[in-house]
């Protein structure tokens, strides 16, 4: 059976301007080239299936079901405001479409420019790559992922919704030396460690935007008296995407002991999993509660030579640790 997705064009359009509107009324999309680039570009056609979590197993809704009425729950699933997972293997999630207003806050706070170069790290469906098309051009925009399937899968969507980005199937953790220099990187899976090839790849000035831990680093490249360094806070927001595979990830250390109220507590398990293997999780707890509970945008990252480190409220002050450097 083939379905004609031509039929959902207009259904499709009028679906986007209401998570526009969503987006807009939560504040996000102030930039009206991001508001077009979320208006027009089709994200159902990089999401021709996807898997919806029922009775602890995953179930899937696709494009081509034979039955209407689950067709239209894929379509109007396709521009809820939430995350889709797209690739699931052996019952463990590798691939996932993220939510769509927390993809407008991190293309919004890439703090873009006209004839900027990105890198993309973590291709996925390739729906993020298309928005970053529509507001720059194909030709400025380079994304990257290790799974051979995955670049094969974005390839076909964007080309399906007319944009062609350079696709690269690669180690993301080594970027992509080729394309570079880059204005900009922006990774849309978690890493344990902000990778050091990166760096020589962007030009001073550069911004990248990563999640690590359970939060977002915005980190500014320079050139100093150290060499070519890196060094931002967190973003105040939470964040939670697949690991990059390939990097490595810190765990959260042993939390036996630790009171109940701090380990279902979100902003001490973004400090646990930032301090891994650095800080005994006791030892982040007495941190944690003797600054009263910081919010993750007291928390920043320096990259300087082969070092990095993690720190509360000041590079050079008491609170730092290193931060593990990723494997490959």
């Amino acid at each position: 059976m083939g379905v004609d997705l031509e039929q959902y064009a207009e259904p499709a359009a009028e679906a986007r301007r209401s998570l526009v509107r969503v987006i807009v009324a939560e504040g996000g999309l102030t930039d009206p080239a991001w508001r077009a680039a979320f208006e027009e570009v089709p994200r159902h056609l990089f999401v021709p299936y996807y898997f919806v979590g029922r009775g602890g197993a995953y179930e899937r809704l696709w494009c081509e079901d034979p039955d209407p009425v689950r067709r239209n729950q894929w379509l109007r699933g396709a521009y809820t405001d939430g995350p889709l997972a797209t690739r699931v293997r052996d019952g463990e999630l590798i691939s996932s479409s993220s939510q769509p207003s927390l993809m407008a806050m991190m293309l919004e706070e890439l703090e873009l420019r006209d004839g900027h170069t990105v890198l993309e790290i973590g291709a996925g469906t390739g729906y993020n790559a298309a928005l970053l098309a529509h507001r720059l051009g194909d030709e400025l925009v380079t994304t990257v992922d290790v799974d051979p399937e995955i670049t094969e899968s974005a390839r076909t969507h964007l080309a399906a919704a007319g944009y062609q980005p350079t696709v690269i199937t690669g180690d993301g953790v080594r970027g992509c030396p080729q394309r570079a220099p880059f204005d900009r990187v922006i990774a849309t899976c978690t890493l344990a460690s902000v990778p050091f090839d990166w760096l020589p790849q962007c030009r001073p000035g550069a911004r990248i935007l990563a999640p690590l831990s359970t939060g977002l680093i915005a980190l500014r490249v320079r050139d100093d008296s150290r060499g070519r360094t890196a060094e931002g806070h967190f973003l105040r927001t939470s964040a939670y995407f697949v690991p990059l595979r390939g990097g490595g990830l810190a765990q959260e250390g042993h939390t036996g002991g630790l009171p109940r109220r701090a380990v279902e507590n979100d902003l001490f398990r973004f400090l646990l999993t930032l301090t891994a293997g650095s800080l005994d999780p006791h030892e982040a707890l007495s941190l944690w509660e003797r600054e009263r509970r910081p919010q993750r945008d007291r928390f920043g990252v320096t990259v300087s030579g082969q070092h990095q480190w993690a720190w509360l409220d000041d590079p050079e002050g008491p609170y730092a640790w290193p931060l593990g450097r990723p494997s490959g």
